[in-house]
C-alpha cells in the first residue's frame, strides 16, 4: 500500500468505480437556500450503494488487491458503512469478508453487512481495540486489512465523491464534509485543491468526538475515548497516519457540533427535501446551518452528505423529540 496519496489516485479511483459505484446526484432546494441564506450543493451520498460514501473507497481498495492474496479474503473494522461497504465490495469481487463491529452497532448496519454475505465479529468499543482484533485474524487467516479510513486506495475512493460535486457544481466557495477518521475529507481536499484551489474546505465532528479539532490545533494526532454521541460513524479516536498530513496541510478548519444540532439537521432534510439522513451523515449541513462554520451570505457551499444508514424506530424516536 502506498504512504502518500495525490489527486491522480483519486482520477485512477474515478475509473475503477466508473459503472460499479452510483454518480450521485447533487441535490438543490430554494428553502433550504433561504434557510442557510447561502446557495447550498447537497451530494447525495446517502443514495450510493450500500447507502453511503464507503463504498467508493471499499471498492477501490478491494479491486488492487493482488490475485496470489484474494483467495485469504479481507478483514475490515467498523460501526457500520465501511463494513457494509466492504461486504458488498467483497461480493462483487468474490473475496471472503469478515467484518469486526461494536457490540452497540446500529442492528440495521448489522443486517445489512451479513447480508451482503460477510462473517461478522463483534466486540465492545469502550473497552476492546477493533485494530488489534483484526490484526489477530488477518495474521491467522492471511487476510487484508482493509481500514475504513487510513488506507491510500480507500482516501483517494472517498476523493470521487468531491470530485463529482465540482464537476458538476464548479466554482463553489466553500465545501463542507463529516469528519470521523479523515478518510472522506482527506480525500475532498485532494480533489478541490486540485479542481478548485480558491474552494475552503471545512470538516464537521460531533462534539463529543472532537479529535480532529483537537489535532489540528495541536499540530499532532490527538487520541481520545469513544465518543458517546449519536454519529456513531464519526465515532474514531484519532485520525490516521495518512490522513492528518493531508488535512493538516490543506484543511481551512475543524468544527463541532451538537447532537441536537444533528437531529435539527435530519429534520430538515426530511421535511424541506423528504430525505432520510443518518445522524453521521448530516454532519456537514450542520455545521453550516448552526452557523459554526463562518460562511458569507451569498456563497455557493458544497456540503456532502455522507449516508443514510439509519434504523427508521430510531430515527422517528430522534425526531419526535421535543428541543429542550
Amino acid at each position: 500500500m502506498s504512504t502518500t496519496v495525490t489527486y491522480a489516485d483519486v482520477e485512477a479511483a474515478a475509473s475503477t468505480i466508473a459503472g460499479v459505484a452510483h454518480r450521485t446526484p447533487v441535490l438543490r432546494s430554494s428553502r433550504l437556500d433561504e434557510l442557510a441564506g447561502r446557495e447550498i450543493y447537497l451530494k447525495a451520498e446517502h443514495l450510493q450503494r450500500v447507502g453511503a460514501f464507503k463504498f467508493r473507497g471499499a471498492y477501490t481498495a478491494l479491486s488492487r488487491i493482488p490475485a496470489d492474496r484474494s483467495a485469504a479474503g479481507v478483514v475490515a473494522y467498523s460501526s457500520g458503512n465501511h463494513a457494509q461497504a466492504v461486504a458488498l465490495a467483497g461480493r462483487e469481487l468474490d473475496l471472503p469478508v469478515t467484518i469486526v463491529m461494536p457490540l452497540d452497532a446500529p442492528e440495521l448496519k448489522v443486517t445489512a453487512t451479513k447480508g451482503y454475505g460477510a462473517r461478522v465479529v463483534t466486540y465492545d468499543r469502550y473497552t476492546e481495540d477493533r485494530e488489534v482484533i483484526g490484526a489477530a485474524i488477518a495474521a491467522e487467516s492471511g487476510a487484508t486489512v482493509i481500514p475504513p479510513y487510513d488506507h491510500a486506495d480507500v482516501i483517494a475512493g472517498q476523493g470521487t465523491a468531491v470530485k463529482e460535486l465540482l464537476e458538476e457544481a464548479p466554482d463553489l466557495d466553500v465545501i463542507v464534509t463529516p469528519l470521523g477518521g479523515g478518510g472522506l475529507l482527506a480525500g475532498s481536499l485532494l480533489s478541490a485543491h486540485a479542481l478548485s484551489p480558491r474552494t475552503a474546505v471545512w470538516g464537521v465532528e460531533p462534539e463529543a468526538g472532537d479529535d480532529g479539532r483537537r489535532s489540528l490545533e495541536a499540530g499532532e494526532v490527538i487520541r481520545i475515548e469513544a465518543p458517546r454521541t449519536i454519529a456513531d460513524g464519526a465515532q474514531t479516536l484519532y485520525l490516521g497516519s495518512l490522513t492528518f498530513p493531508i488535512i493538516r496541510e490543506h484543511v481551512t478548519g475543524i468544527v463541532t457540533v451538537s447532537d441536537e444540532a444533528l437531529v435539527d439537521a435530519m429534520r430538515v432534510m426530511a421535511g424541506t427535501l423528504k430525505q432520510v439522513v443518518e445522524p453521521t451523515g448530516v454532519l456537514a449541513l450542520a455545521g453550516v446551518l448552526t452557523g459554526a462554520i463562518p460562511i458569507a451570505p451569498g456563497s455557493r457551499v458544497g456540503i456532502v452528505l455522507s449516508g443514510g444508514n439509519v434504523d427508521l424506530a430510531r430515527y422517528a424516536d430522534l425526531l419526535s423529540r421535543a428541543r429542550e
